[in-house]
Formats: C-alpha cells, sequence, structure tokens
C-alpha cells in the first residue's frame, strides 16, 4: 500500500468539493509513493498524537483537523508546532487531512452524529449544488464518429453517476459554404454543401469542458468542427451542511440534554434553553458551526446542536425559540474519529489502522 492508495480513498469517500472555502484538506504533508503499513486517526495533530505516531511506528496520519491551517512563514523547532512537523517528516509520517469534507460528506461525522441520536428523516441543513455540469452537442461525419467519441471520453465528458461513456446520437444533414481559403475535408469550397452527420451529445463536468473541446478538436477531420456548449442547471446532489432529523417521540430539552452526553461521551453538555421545554425536532453541526444557527431557525428546529457556540449566538438563540445543546467540540467530532479508523481498516484490510490512544478532551469540569 502507499499514502497515494489511502488519499485517493478518502478523496472519493470525502470529495474536497464538499469542504468549507476556507479549509485546508488533502495530503498536508508527506510522499504519495511512500509505503503505508500503519495509520492513525486523530481529531487533531499535537504532541502526543504526533509522539504515539511515531512511536507505533506509522507512516500516516489522518487527522481530522489541519495542520498548516494558518499562513506559515517558516518551520523550525523555535515553535511547538516547527518542532512537532519536523518530528513527522524526519520520521516519514505523511498526514491528510478530510476535515469539513468529512464533516459534509454522506456517512460522514454529522450523519454519524444523527445515527447515534436515533434522528429520523435526516436531511441536509444546508443543501449544497452539486458539481457545474455542461452538455456539449459536437457534429461530426461517420467516418469521425468512433473516434471523437473515444476522444471526449477519455477527456472526461459522458459521465452520469456510476455510468461512464454516456452520450446521445442522432443523425442528420449538416451544411456549408467555404469561402476561397478554405480546405473542406468533405465536398468543396465555392458552393454549398450537404453531408450526412450525426449530432454527439455528452455531459461533461465544467472544469473538463476546455480539456474535452481541444480533445475533440484533435480527433475531428473538419478544418473547423461546429459543436455548442450548453450550462446546465446545478442540481442538488443529496449532500450539504449539517443535518436535520426527528426524534422518534418528543422529549424534554433537559432529557435530551442527558441523552447527548451519555452518547457523546461528554465531559459537560451545555445548554440554553428551559430544560422542561418539549424538543422533537433536531438540527446539528458538529464542531464549532454557530454560522448555522440561521438554517436551524429557518427550518423550525426546536434544538440546535453543535459542539461550541459564542455567547452571543447564545443570545440569539434564545431570543428565536432555538434551544442550544453543546456537547463540546472534541465530543462531537471524536466518534468520525473512530469511525474513520474502522471504515478504513475495513476498506484496506492489509493495513494496521487504530483512532489515538493518548488523545483526550483538553477540558474538563471543576
Amino acid at each position: 500500500m502507499t499514502v497515494a492508495e489511502v488519499a485517493n480513498f478518502l478523496e472519493q469517500f470525502a470529495p474536497a468539493r464538499l469542504a468549507a472555502s476556507w479549509d485546508n484538506v488533502g495530503l498536508l504533508l508527506g510522499d504519495k509513493a511512500a509505503a503505508v503499513e500503519r495509520v492513525l486517526t486523530c481529531l487533531t495533530v499535537t504532541p502526543d498524537s504526533a509522539a504515539e505516531a511515531i512511536d507505533e511506528r506509522a507512516q500516516l496520519i489522518v487527522s481530522h483537523h489541519p495542520i498548516l491551517f494558518r499562513p506559515t512563514q517558516r518551520i523550525t523547532t523555535a515553535n511547538p508546532e516547527g518542532r512537532m512537523l519536523l518530528s513527522l517528516a524526519q520520521a516519514g509520517v505523511a498526514v491528510y487531512s478530510p476535515h469539513t469534507a468529512f464533516d459534509n460528506t454522506a456517512g460522514g461525522i454529522n450523519d454519524i452524529l444523527a445515527e447515534r441520536l436515533q434522528l429520523t428523516g435526516v436531511q441536509p441543513l444546508q443543501r449544497q449544488d452539486g458539481p457545474r455540469q455542461c452538455k456539449i452537442v459536437i457534429f461530426t461525419p461517420d467516418a469521425d464518429l468512433q473516434r471523437v467519441s473515444d476522444a471526449i471520453f477519455a477527456a472526461g465528458a459522458g459521465h452520469i453517476g456510476q455510468y461512464r461513456e454516456c452520450s446521445f446520437r442522432l443523425a442528420g444533414t449538416g451544411t456549408f459554404f467555404g469561402s476561397e481559403a478554405t480546405n473542406p475535408t468533405v465536398g468543396q469550397k465555392g458552393r454549398r454543401e450537404e453531408v450526412n452527420e450525426w449530432r454527439l451529445e455528452a455531459l461533461c463536468p465544467e472544469a473538463n469542458v476546455e480539456r474535452v473541446i481541444a480533445a475533440m478538436r484533435q480527433a475531428h477531420s473538419y478544418e473547423e468542427p461546429a459543436f455548442d456548449v450548453y450550462p446546465l442547471r446545478p442540481e442538488r446532489d443529496g449532500v450539504g451542511q449539517g443535518r436535520i432529523g426527528r426524534l422518534a417521540q418528543p422529549t424534554t430539552l433537559h432529557a435530551f440534554a442527558k441523552q447527548v452526553k451519555t452518547t457523546l461521551k461528554s465531559e459537560s453538555v451545555q445548554v440554553a434553553g428551559d430544560g422542561k421545554r418539549s424538543v422533537q425536532k433536531i438540527a446539528l453541526a458538529c464542531g464549532a458551526a454557530g454560522e448555522y444557527l440561521t438554517d436551524a431557525v429557518q427550518q423550525q428546529a426546536d434544538v440546535f446542536l453543535t459542539g461550541e457556540a459564542r455567547f452571543h449566538d447564545c443570545l440569539a438563540a434564545q431570543a428565536q425559540s432555538v434551544a442550544l445543546v453543546l456537547p463540546g467540540h472534541y465530543a462531537t467530532e471524536r466518534c468520525g474519529v473512530e469511525a474513520l479508523a474502522a471504515l478504513l481498516q475495513r476498506q484496506f484490510p492489509s493495513l494496521r489502522v487504530w483512532a489515538s490512544r493518548r488523545e483526550r478532551e483538553p477540558l474538563w469540569s471543576a
């Protein structure tokens, strides 16, 4: 196994396009070609988790929170982060971070939280558009059809879900009148020609359009191939930020907070709202996600659960009749670290994968 193979799987499971625009996800340290036998998952790369990886001879850390999150001008032994990163590099330990892509993906941390709290009818709290797509329409003579089709498929067109090389083809008649400066492949210049052609249609990610057009031009025999590019309305692809669902039965806010504390093994749970209030519709977003309070209000949630929130977010929630349940940043994301270790172990049975045993909740209650 190599770092690249594990990284490719993680990118498929939690694509970078699902990450927040401000995030730093992917392979952040290390050599893609390096061999891997041992993988450690953790919430954050700290001196403790880094030392554990080195002591246990791990070649890859999959850390939920990214390293090098803020702009860094130098990495030296003059500060704790520099010493830690240098020790990992010297030991040949790579670091990959899926962060908010893992929060948002199907089967990611927010889905894990919803499942553990036994929510039903779970949907994204804030839906996200899928990748922008175009439809490319190419007009080609019969002799070029196979060659042009193969070229655009190889360049990235023709994917629909789990299917590839998808297209639609319709026979028709094309016309052209070439000037004296032309050298037509079929027919003659200086007169109108009618040619039997195919209308070849295929979907193409917007990011691949220029590459597909270049491949088409190279495969096409015409001096000036005729083609159209139609932008398509983005589809909602079923994923998004946060989750919202319902408890099977209404309960009190106090009882729900107790359930959260037990289920997530939280050191303490902070609550804003009337503990005797009946609640059933639950919105959630792991970590520090106070920015989704507005979405919880718009969707008329009884409770918004996140790891931590600012004082003024608590006041805003009270003013809008939404209870806040705050079990801690660590408690809302550690479950994902453990689940990710189990997922990687199933995907790569030859590896030894474990969730950090030295990582701990940094806060405690007096």
